[in-house]
């Protein structure tokens, strides 16, 4: 019989963890059945499937029901600290869609598919609980079937678990909450810089703010330049196969296919057909509607269904791969090729007949570096980030029984 004694434990604590039933540790309180005719412009927040995501709630999309509701269904009041799950769907990438209320959902109304968790419990350390991920795949296991998949409490009553002393609870519990709240400053800090960066580059590439020269001198005025005159269309399938498959990717731009381990089965009399992209080049694909167009960093291959852009003569990358993925260059890809994006690529001849800016080479480099430095910073952070969330889930692992 296993030990029910976790790896790495606090020193003041001995003796087996008991084994209990979901239902003898927490509850899962279920909101009402709101009606979206309810739904108001402005009001008292309502909590939907929506507002939760992995560790944390998300506020892209607030929902409102009328004011008088509050003291209406006041059962289903929210407080801050209060911890919520999603009912429908509730997994997501391995992990449960479950998060701590903020003060910004405060006196929010639980909506139907939407879970308040209670226990009798540690609440902090059930909430910990429940990211480990055999929990995760016990639960998955018990809503497969349904489309679409849907938590019912009483699916999952009798699934089992180990737990400690209330004590051990409040001390795992308190010491995750310190990895946590290190992870969301970070997450925070990553967020600030990449707004940082998108306030730059919207004063850089708009000419508000200027760089000057060595002798602290204004630039000549910038050019503007068709397409066309910056980049030719290149499709080059003159290779021995032996290069590198790219994934064209929104975040990374185009990258190996294993670098995002995707697995995907190609033939060799299909690889013959593949174009050569070389690090420096730039690919149209279909997704340019949404994510602008994407730079490459790495030699390779890719599939003949992209459109390839090299320079035509010197450029500085790091300046057209930001300029290339602003919100500006996307508003002139979308307003200038409205009608054609259902499943079209844009071509180059579109392509061509968009004014791209051309200002003087050493001024693009110091856009690109003063732009790569924040990037350096951001990747900093994100390298922190990762070690941290690693860290959390190894201590999950050795945490728990």
């Amino acid at each position: 019989m296993k030990n029910k004694v976790p790896k790495l434990r606090f020193p003041e604590f001995s003796g087996e963890w008991e084994e209990k039933k979901f239902h003898s540790i927490f509850k899962i309180f279920n909101g009402y059945a709101f009606s979206s005719s309810d739904s108001r412009s402005n009001g008292i927040r309502w909590v939907k499937i929506a507002d939760v995501g992995i560790k944390k709630m998300k506020e892209d999309s607030l929902s409102f029901l009328p004011f008088d509701y509050k003291k209406k269904y006041s059962n289903f009041l929210l407080n801050e600290n209060d911890y919520v799950l999603a009912l429908t769907r509730p997994i997501l990438n391995n992990q449960l869609k479950i998060a701590k209320v903020n003060s910004n959902f405060h006196n929010s109304l639980l909506n139907q598919r939407v879970g308040k968790l209670e226990s009798n419990q540690n609440i902090d350390f059930v909430y910990q609980l429940l990211q480990r991920n055999n929990i995760v795949s016990k639960i998955e296991v018990n809503i497969a079937g349904s489309d679409p998949p849907n938590l019912s409490p009483k699916e999952i009553n009798n699934l089992k678990t180990n737990i400690p002393s209330l004590p051990e609870q409040e001390k795992i519990a308190s010491f995750l909450s310190e990895v946590d709240t290190k992870i969301e400053k970070l997450e925070k800090k990553k967020e600030l810089l990449s707004q940082y960066k998108k306030g730059m580059m919207q004063k850089l590439f708009s000419q508000k703010l200027r760089f000057k020269d060595e002798n602290g001198n204004d630039y000549p005025e910038w050019e503007e330049k068709n397409g066309s005159d910056i980049f030719e269309n290149i499709s080059n399938k003159n290779h021995s196969s032996d290069l590198p498959i790219l994934a064209i990717t929104q975040d990374k731009g185009a990258i190996p296919r294993e670098m995002i381990d995707m697995k995907v089965i190609v033939s060799e009399s299909s690889i013959e057909s593949y174009k050569v992209v070389n690090k420096g080049d730039f690919i149209i694909s279909l997704r340019s509607f949404q994510g602008g167009i994407e730079y490459s960093a790495y030699d390779g291959i890719c599939s003949p269904a992209y459109i390839i852009l090299k320079p035509k003569n010197e450029i500085i990358d790091n300046f057209f791969k930001n300029y290339l993925k602003t919100e500006r260059y996307i508003q002139k890809l979308c307003s200038k090729l409205e009608g054609i994006r259902d499943g079209k690529m844009i071509s180059y001849k579109y392509f061509s007949e968009i004014k791209l800016p051309f200002p003087f080479l050493t001024e693009q480099e110091k856009i690109a570096n003063f732009l790569s430095s924040i990037d350096r910073k951001i990747e900093l952070v994100e390298e922190e980030l990762e070690k941290n969330k690693k860290f959390k889930k190894g201590l999950l692992q050795q945490m728990f029984v």
